[in-house]
Parts: structure tokens; sequence; C-alpha cells
């Protein structure tokens, strides 16, 4: 559990030196930018009077590799994103299997508000 807190530490840690995003914001930028390779392409092909389905297929074909070079930046951002999200959904989900099975207390913030209230009953 330690190791976790430490490694999504150090990528929140990064992402607060640069600017701020979230994975939503990433991912809507990505898919984007790829269908916009897709029409550009497609439309560059229109020009030559390839037709639509040709032009469309063809610039499919040719964006999938293109955008993993042109768009390495953003693939990362959207990849360590999904890392970060995956280990902390992966801790939360540890977390309350052991509270299920009584290994753990419940978290320190419902243990605190127990405790105020159970401080002002005795006053």
């Amino acid at each position: 559990m330690q190791e976790q807190q430490n490694a999504s530490d150090s990528v929140g840690s990064t992402r607060a030196a640069g600017r701020p995003h979230s994975l939503a914001v990433d991912l809507t930028l990505y898919t984007l930018a790829r269908f916009g390779m897709v029409v550009a392409l497609a439309a560059v092909l229109l020009l030559f009077r390839v037709p639509l389905l040709v032009a469309l297929a063809v610039a499919v074909v040719v964006v999938m590799p293109l955008s993993l070079v042109l768009f390495k930046g953003l693939r990362h951002r959207v990849a360590v994103g999904v890392e970060e999200r995956t280990r902390h959904r992966r801790a939360r989900r540890d977390e309350l299997r052991a509270q299920l099975r009584g290994e753990r207390d419940e978290e320190p913030a419902n243990r605190a508000a127990e405790q105020h209230a159970t401080s002002e009953e005795r006053s």
C-alpha cells in the first residue's frame, strides 16, 4: 500500500510541476487529433478525385501508425492517466475488501467523525 502511495505521489508531483490536466481532457484531445488527421488526409485525397470511401479507408490506415509517432507525448499522458486511475481504483478496492474482511478499521475520516460525536455526547 505504501509503495502505491509513493508511486502516485511521484506521478502527482510531475503533474503539479506542469500544467494541470485530467485524463478526460487528454483522451478527448488525443481522439480529436486522430479524427482531425483522418479528415485532413481524406480531404487531401478527395482533392485528387479519390472516391470518398476509398479516401476514408486509406486515411484511417495511414493515420493509425502516423498518430503513434506524431502524438507520442499526448499518447503518453493518456497512458499515465489511465495507469494512475487504475492504481487508485485498485488501492480503493483493496481497502474496501480489507474493511469487509474486518482486517482494517473504517477510514480515518469516519473514525474522526465518530470520535467527535462521542466526545460531544460525553460533554
